[in-house]
């Protein structure tokens, strides 16, 4: 399904993901506007053309001319703004959003709304280490996925138009998860990975380590440069999948070191060979490629 190039969209919310996606969609032909809380940001998707229109405060014209929505702010942000703002939202409006956790917010989301526009989530699995409008760049969506979670209420239409919101911004898969499902699945496969990259930053005192640091270390560190606000709200909303999940980590790092302390070379190597095979899977080209 193709994104229809007609659409009055709006995104909320112009730092890295937002300005990413308006980015991505102005150079498709699609035409963007969007509210911002700090006018800089505005000034400066204004002044490099990926949007047509902007405001700092929450513009109810542009809010009510809208037939897409897409929510780039933080989760405690979200509910707020659409019980503040509901009634000035399109009817049959869609409603999306780039928010990391999803339990917490869809189904209240969904209820505030009721039948005056319709949420479909999503989550860009795409990102930079550093932040903010400036730092937007269309290219993150290149060989990333993309999940669309939806649920029981959304209606298929709905669901295929996001869809078609992560072909259009060019993301190599895309796939489906329920709420719950997608939130245990983050806490593995995101959140645990930057708790383990800041663990690896904070646990050695030494402060040359930059000087002795291979490609290994740096790869695993990548994602140490945080934004502290965010991951933290991420990690406090996602807690009990996220623990788990550490849990299991933290069990599997125990038994890897028993392994070592007993010199089980063999038992260490078939773990080796598991994690290779493993690996070998994300070398593989995305479906359609």
């Amino acid at each position: 399904m193709e994104l229809d190039k007609n659409l009055n969209i709006l995104i909320v919310g112009l730092g890295l993901m937002g300005g990413s996606y308006a980015r991505a969609l102005t150079s498709k032909g699609y035409k963007v506007k969007a509210i911002d809380t700090n006018q800089k940001s505005i000034d400066f998707a204004l002044q490099n053309k990926f949007i047509i229109d902007g405001s700092s405060e929450v513009n109810t014209d542009m809010v009510s001319e809208s037939d897409l929505i897409i929510f780039a702010v933080y989760p405690h942000a979200f509910i707020p703004w659409i019980e503040q703002y509901k009634d000035y939202i399109k009817k049959g409006a869609i409603i999306t959003d780039v928010t990391g956790v999803k339990s917490c917010v869809v189904y209240d989301v969904q209820r505030i709304l009721g039948d005056r526009a319709e949420f479909v989530a999503a989550h860009p699995m795409a990102g930079k280490e550093t932040s903010g409008v400036e730092s937007s760049d269309e290219s993150i969506f290149e060989n990333a996925n993309y999940i669309v979670v939806p649920t029981d209420v959304n209606t298929f239409e709905a669901i295929e138009t996001i869809k078609a919101i992560g072909q259009t911004l060019g993301f190599a898969r895309i796939s489906s998860l329920p709420p719950k499902a997608h939130d245990e699945m983050i806490g593995f496969v995101s959140q645990l990975t930057h708790c383990i990259a800041v663990c690896l930053m904070t646990c050695s005192k030494s402060e040359h380590l930059v000087d002795y640091t291979g490609d290994s270390f740096r790869d695993l560190t990548r994602i140490a440069r945080i934004n502290e606000n965010m991951w933290s709200e991420l990690f406090l909303l996602n807690k009990e999948a996220l623990l788990k999940q550490m849990k299991t980590f933290m069990n599997e790092m125990e038994n890897f070191y028993t392994l070592l302390e007993n010199e089980d070379v063999e038992a260490m190597k078939d773990k080796m060979r598991l994690s290779t095979e493993r690996r070998e899977l994300f070398n593989k080209p995305a479906k359609g490629e």
